[in-house]
This record gives C-alpha cells, structure tokens and sequence, in this order.
C-alpha cells in the first residue's frame, strides 16, 4: 500500500495525550517514542503510570524482574494495586456525577450509570459475593450480555481479589462447561436470557445444562433481564436482587498485589480444550490504560464504542480503557444491524460517541448497505476509529473513512487475548497508510522473523516480540508446558505469535492472516487475506473466505468461498474473472482452483469469519467447535454450493 489515509492536523498534535507524554520526556516524534520505549521498557512503563496517574495503593519496588527468564517475566514488583480501585472508586470519588456506563438495547431504551453509581453497584454485589462465600483466589464466570451489570460484576470480582472469568454471552453449553470446569470456578453469574435480532435468547436454561457438569459451581448469580418466569435451583441459585439487597455503604477493595491473577481470558482454539490466559492486576491494567489513552486517544468525559462482546478481550479493553480515563463505554446488547444497518451510526450520534470501535468484516457487511445509512446519522463527534479482529482490504477502509468525514484517523490494532490487547498500532499523530497498523504498539519490541529467526524487511514472515511486556499472559492456566510449546518453542527467548506481518520500505507495518492459516502452493506460502483482498476488489464480492485444501500435485490448492455483492448476480463468466483477477495480482500459481458463491460466511459474533470450518467443509471433514458461531447454519449451505 502506498496511498496515505490519514494525515494529522495541528489541532489532533496538540491534543493527543500521546503528544503530552511525548513533551512530558523531550521526545519529538513518535517514532523515536517507539525507539526509546523498547531501548528502555523499564524507563518507559513507569513513565506510563506516572503520565497517566494509574495509582497503586503501595508503590512497586522494581518495574520488572526477568530472572526466572522472559517467559516468566514480573511487572511493578511489591506493588497494590486493584483493577477497581483504579476504574471505579477514584472516579466515584473525584468526578460522581459523569457517565461511566452508556447501556442501549435493542430496542432503543438506554440505561446511563454514573460514577457514583457504579461504584454503588460495585460495592453491592462484592458485598453480596462475599457473603456467599466467594473470596480472593476463587474463580467466578460472567455469561451475560452487554448489559452493564456485566462490568459491575467483573469490577465486583477484581474488588473482592477474585478471578475473573469473562464467557461470550453466545456460548453452548458444552463451551462454557469447559471454561468453568478447567478454572475450577465456585460461581457464576449469569441473566435469563438477553434479545438478537427482536427474537428472546434465553441465557439461564443454556448455562443450567454446562453447569450439569461443573460441580465446583456453588452459586448462580441471575440477573432477571427479561422479566420472565426463569427455572431457579434451590440452595445454588440467587436473583441479582436477592444477593444485592442486603448490602449498602462502600466495600474495601482487596489489597491485591501486581501479580495477583485478575482473569482468566480464554482463546477459541480451533481444537482440544481451551486455553486460559492469565491476566493480573498490575501489568493488564497499566497496558489496557495506555492502549486507550495513547492509541485511540481515549481522554476524561469521552464517549467510547467497541461493538464486541464482554467474552472477548475487546470487552475487558473498553471496559479498562474508557474508565482508567475517566470515560464512559457504551455498552449495546443486540445485532449491530438490526433492525436497519443504520443501527450503529445512530448509536454514534445519539450518544456523542468520541472514539468506534470496529471489525473490517462488519464494515464490509455495512458498507454493502450503502452510503445512504451514515449518511443519515451526524457524526462529527468522532475523533478516532478503532479497529481488530482481521486484516482489512482497502476498498471497506477506504468507505469507512470517507463516510466519517474523511478527518478521523482509523487505529489498526492487532494483538490477541494472550497479549493482554496489543502488538502493533498507528498513533493519531502519525501519517496512516490504507489499511496499515502503523507500527509497533508502545513499549514493545516486535520484529518479523524468517524460519531462522533472522529479521525481515519488505517481505511476508512471522510476527514476534523480543522483549517482555506487562500486559503478556502470565501463562496458560493450569498447563505450563502448554504455554512454552504455543508461545516461546519456534524462536527460543522469543514470543512467535502465529501472524504474518510485512514491514514496508517506509516502515509501516502490514497482517496478512494467520500463519497457521497459511497455503502453501507448490512450495509458495501466502496468508489468505492476501486472495482476499483482491476478491472483494471486485464489484461482484462484498466478502471472501480463501482456504488451502490438499491438492496431489501442488500440495495445496486456493479455494474461494464469496458472498455476492448489491445487486450482483454472479455466473460463470464471474467466476473466470475472479480467478483471472487473483492471478493477475498474485501470480499464476494462485490462480485460484474453484470460485464458489455461497449466501454467507460463516462468523463469530465479533464478526470474524471462521476460515477453519469453511476448510473443514471443503475437504470433508468435522468443522470442530462452532460454539462461538452466529451463524452455523452458513455451513449447510456451503456443502448445498459445493455439491
């Protein structure tokens, strides 16, 4: 890519927070930030704190102590520091009035919490899961939709020194049953059912059938949400109101140390059980802050947006990130398109929305609704875009852009839950090229690696990290050789973390999928976003799922499942084009195999489509897991397409 998207003004320098830090340590650029935050991670995590007034209840000793090696790496050593002393009380206490949850259902009602008041809350249900028998140590699961008793139970469980174990809200049973049976969690809270697409998703008879088999569950927490009679087991089972009510006045945050365990975040992994990255008070916290403060320039009395879901780390990030600031998060329970496609920019203007989060795949399902929805909705208050979850294709990138104003900067962020958010970021005072990520995030030490571990400029390689970072995973619960295997085996002392990235000629940083996703045709390997992107180039795609499937002679061979754009009706002549197209941009040895139109993809609810069960499907075989599916139902009609 070389067309420069974004280009910062004199007013977004002045502002950002960023550019304080910056003057804060006579620091000119953000480049030579990048250069000392890893030539000094220590030096640099410490100015964060400091430059954002993260308080820690006993200041640490040390910033970090690598002695047991940098897989086992400690941050703020001998500190205090609890996740909800720092979102929740000192906010309650210094600006009680403002809004600390913006909550919007479906259909259309909104709840606003204040500081005041859900320190309130906080305070209630730790005083409640107290007296339940819930303390520090114990792991306790949220299944519950984005409603903001879903955060005040999360800052509940960090007040008490408990685990938090966030659980997508649209989980089976059998997933969530693994989740609470590997952390061995004592309870659960959870809320009779929530509302998708104007139909009623019950909530309580799905987590009743996982805890079937969770035998160390011993209290069920359940919000009436619905309002509906709701099967309540005795002696286990307790209503929001029923733990609550007993307990009014402030409840002393547990004096958690930095290394006490916050949370346990699991990974969808493709098969066997899940994994359970462990998450602690201090490093989380601190890299969470500066990601939101820094990247998407979240400041005190903003309006941030992440259209996600609490069970996937963009909740907890803008949960920590909008209210380490002082902000609100707003939190929306439904279909970000229903019942129009207006529905998330009417959101934005309703709400003065300061910084949206997004997925590329969302955006390319809204943009084939048309320019006329944005349009409708003002949204000048917009001062960044967020963005995770996939590679983008410059097309959608280009629309969101244009559609916004043209003046507001897209943050492409890209990490995962085991980073703890992460690895590469562009800064609002940077130029941004289409659909780059900028570079590295602050502070940490990336590099693109060939299979010798040498390092690579201007070519497709692995993503790593050279150094320790606060927010990394303190390891995979319960299974530490788990966690050196994934993590640490490829490239001794250093973190490979199953991308492929590409540094440009002017050091901007580009994904191109997963590595463990890549094809490999006749010895040439290329990640399936690269097809991607020249598929939705065309007029007649709107979306594309590209997948390896074996082939005799090539060892693999390119398999194109696309979703028909407005108005398009794709024949065979357009599929020739396609495959001529990928050809012509890529090479010919990806000239695609097979074109094949399906009605939809299939996706997870953050949007992402799931490229592993399309290939499943191709080739035969079981998709595995789909249990964080929105639409499994997709699968059926690619094997109709493909017979």
């Amino acid at each position: 890519m070389t067309e420069v998207a974004w280009q910062p003004r004199p007013e977004h320098l002045e502002g950002a927070n960023v550019t304080r830090l910056m003057r804060a340590h006579g620091i000119e650029t953000i480049d030579e930030l990048r250069r000392r935050a890893v030539a000094d991670v220590g030096w640099f995590w410490d100015a964060v704190v400091h430059d954002l007034g993260i308080p820690f209840a006993e200041p640490y000793s040390r910033v970090l102590d690598d002695s047991a090696g940098i897989e086992w790496t400690k941050w703020f050593v001998g500190g205090r520091i609890n996740l909800a002393a720092v979102c929740v009380d000192r906010h309650a206490a210094e600006r009680p009035e403002q809004a600390a949850i913006v909550a919007e259902a479906e259909d259309g009602s909104v709840r606003t919490l204040s500081y005041a008041e859900l320190a309130r809350e906080v305070d209630r249900v730790a005083a409640g899961l107290s007296a339940a028998g819930v303390g520090a140590g114990d792991a306790v699961g949220v299944f519950m939709p984005m409603v903001p008793e879903a955060a005040v139970a999360a800052y509940a469980i960090a007040k008490l020194g408990a685990v938090y174990l966030p659980i997508f809200s649209g989980f089976a049973a059998p997933a969530i049953a693994a989740r609470l049976q590997d952390a061995k969690a004592k309870a659960l809270v959870t809320c009779d059912g929530t509302w998708r697409r104007g139909s009623v998703a019950p909530m309580k008879p799905v987590a009743d059938a996982a805890l079937e088999s969770c035998p160390t569950v011993e209290t069920v927490v359940v919000l009436e949400r619905l309002g509906e009679q709701t099967p309540m087991t005795a002696g286990r089972d307790v209503s929001w109101e029923q733990l609550t009510a007993p307990h009014e006045g402030p409840f002393e945050a547990a004096p958690t140390g930095s290394e006490d365990v916050l949370m346990i975040a699991y990974t969808s992994g493709t098969t066997g059980r899940p994994k359970g990255a462990v998450h602690v008070h201090g490093g989380f916290t601190v890299k969470m802050a500066s990601e939101a403060a820094y990247q998407t320039d979240v400041r005190a009395g903003d309006v941030a947006y992440w259209v996600t879901d609490m069970g996937w780390i963009m909740g907890p990030w803008l949960m920590i990130g909008a209210h380490a600031a002082g902000a609100a998060m707003v939190m929306y329970e439904g279909a970000p398109d229903w019942p129009e496609p207006d529905r998330v920019w009417a959101s934005v203007a309703r709400h003065r929305v300061t910084m949206l989060g997004v997925s590329p795949t969302l955006i390319r399902g809204l943009r084939q609704a048309g320019d006329e929805h944005p349009a409708r909705h003002d949204l000048s208050s917009l001062r960044t875009i967020g963005s995770t979850g996939e590679p983008w294709n410059p097309e959608p990138y280009e629309w969101l852009m244009r559609v916004t104003g043209g003046g507001v900067p897209i943050i492409n962020i890209s990490g995962g839950t085991e980073v703890g958010a992460c690895f590469l970021s562009p800064y609002p005072v940077e130029p941004i090229k289409v659909c780059s990520l900028g570079g590295p995030s602050l502070g940490m030490d990336v590099d693109v690696f060939d299979p010798a571990g040498e390092s690579l400029r201007g070519e497709v390689g692995e993503l790593v990290c050279k150094q320790p970072w606060p927010g990394m995973t303190r390891g995979v619960w319960g299974d530490r050789e788990r966690y050196l295997e994934s993590y640490w085996s490829m490239y001794p002392g250093v973190w490979r973390h199953g991308d492929w990235a590409m540094v440009d000629a002017d050091g901007q940083w580009f994904l191109f999928g997963r590595s463990d996703d890549a094809i490999n045709v006749a010895g040439k390997r290329l990640g399936p976003a690269e097809v991607e992107s020249v598929l939705v180039s065309h007029p007649a795609v709107a979306e594309a799922a590209v997948v390896g499937v074996p082939d005799p002679v090539k060892g693999e061979a390119i398999w194109c499942f696309c979703v028909a754009g407005a108005g398009a009706e794709p024949d065979e002549q357009t599929t020739e084009e396609l495959r001529a197209l990928v050809a012509a941009e890529l090479g010919k040895p990806f000239k695609p195999a097979r074109v094949v139109f399906v009605g939809a993809l299939p996706k997870t609810r953050s949007a992402k489509i799931i490229r592993r069960a399309v290939r499943a499907v191709a080739i035969g075989e079981d998709p595995g897991d789909l249990s964080s599916a929105e639409n499994p139902d997709s699968l059926e009609a690619i094997r109709e397409a493909l017979a």
